[in-house]
């Protein structure tokens, strides 16, 4: 009856939560509490001028000792003390000889789609100077450093495509790793029991393949032997995946780039893509309620902006709604997924629908997050747990020179799919 009673109460508030979202400005331009000009980091420790070592970026959300973790928002700027320790994560770069030179922006609460951040400032995409693009969240402020030469590898997040969403914005490369890889002890939790990861993101697949390393012990030897077995496309096959509502443009570049190498394209049945959308609005469902459980502490807290509480407050309706059923559906998508592997070696599909919208006139509201969602094509990777790399590759546009493929491929198979990325990359040289 409390069950009933509160679905209900939420299924009221529904509607309301909708028109706010849609008179309620957020912002795009950058704010004073930005480390950098280009709202890139919220904090930045520039190397010295003649440091030759590799610098890294850290979202966010991922604990650095000594360094509040912000999860870009104002209240826990404020509130939160410093981390006691660093998250396991960053235990192989901190024994590296890299440069770390800064926390990275990102949505707030790391629950948007845009990148938009209304405190620290929106990062600015570098992909286009004619239009002020989104640059893609949450980990917006990592995709923007790597494409702007600020670092040369960073770590993002990734719950349904917070990795490859702003890799595909910023025309850079973004790996999300299988699920249980990567330890996720010290990460500002979205959804860690069923689809939170982190992984790394680069301009360009040898900075990539250093990333991993950073983050897998021993990975630059899977990816050198993997690119042994596999030198050329030749004999790859590649599944394509069609999604309804893509723009042509975006197809039309995916299927050039497989093209070129000569890769093995083989049609995914129009069974597989309804299962595929099944799992998209699953792995969807369940980061939304994931979110609202953990988020909803902060719902009387008025330095949460109030996007982002209408955004988790949507979750509220999907947890009493839709949460179990997603839940009952997961292990099958993954045999499904598994299945399909039998067939090729990796699927291919858009990353995102279109290419990335400009920020809205009066920056984005809950309306526009929600857009966002709908044109995305990364949930139902971390619905399985599989791991993803999405890859810049030229489209024919006046104003945006990229668009991005995203190669799905079978659990663990990271250094296969880079491989197969360095294929493709050749092109863009």
């Amino acid at each position: 009856m409390l069950k009933h009673r509160r679905s209900a109460a939420v299924r009221s508030i529904l509607p309301a939560l909708l028109l706010m979202s849609l008179l309620l400005p957020g912002c795009s331009i950058p704010q004073k509490h930005a480390a950098t000009p280009d709202c890139a980091f919220i904090d930045y420790w520039p190397p010295a001028e003649n440091d030759k070592r590799l610098h890294l970026a850290v979202k966010d959300l991922i604990d650095m000792k000594g360094v509040v973790t912000t999860a870009g928002s104002e209240f826990l700027a404020k509130h939160s003390p410093p981390a006691r320790r660093d998250a396991k994560c960053l235990a192989l770069a901190r024994a590296s000889n890299v440069s770390i030179v800064g926390k990275t922006n990102l949505s707030e609460l790391a629950v948007g789609v845009s990148g938009i951040n209304q405190y620290f400032g929106t990062p600015v995409n570098p992909v286009s100077k004619k239009r002020n693009l989104i640059p893609g969240g949450s980990s917006s402020g990592s995709a923007v450093a790597v494409a702007n030469g600020t670092a040369d590898v960073s770590f993002g997040t990734d719950t349904v495509g917070s990795v490859r969403v702003p890799a595909a914005c910023c025309g850079v490369l973004g790996l999300k790793t299988t699920f249980g890889l990567i330890p996720l002890d010290g990460v500002y939790p979205i959804a860690p029991s069923y689809l939170d990861t982190v992984g790394p993101m680069a301009r360009d697949v040898p900075h990539l393949v250093h990333g991993m390393e950073l983050l897998q012990r021993d990975f630059t030897a899977r990816y050198q032997k993997a690119g042994a077995q596999r030198p050329s496309a030749k004999g790859i096959r590649i599944g394509r995946l069609y999604i309804d509502g893509t723009d042509p443009r975006i197809d039309k570049a995916i299927d050039a780039a497989l093209a070129s190498k000569g890769f093995q394209v083989v049609p995914m049945s129009q069974d597989f893509k309804t299962r595929w959308l099944q799992a998209e609005n699953d792995g969807k469902t369940v980061a939304t309620s994931s979110a609202w459980l953990y988020d909803q502490q902060f719902k009387d807290q008025p330095e949460i902006k109030t996007r982002t509480r209408a955004v988790v407050a949507i979750g509220a309706y999907q947890y009493y709604t839709n949460f179990r059923g997603a839940l009952t559906r997961q292990a099958r998508w993954r045999r499904e997924l598994d299945q399909a592997f039998k067939e090729v070696d990796f699927i291919a599909l858009p990353t995102l629908k279109t290419l990335p919208p400009h920020i809205p006139l009066l920056g984005g509201t809950p309306a526009f997050e929600l857009l966002m969602v709908g044109r995305q094509n990364t949930a139902a990777v971390n619905f399985a747990g599989n791991p993803a790399l999405a890859l810049p590759i030229p489209i024919d546009d006046k104003v945006v020179p990229v668009t991005s493929l995203q190669l799905v491929g079978p659990r663990l198979s990271e250094a296969q799919l880079i491989n197969a990325g360095r294929l493709i990359e050749s092109d863009r040289r």
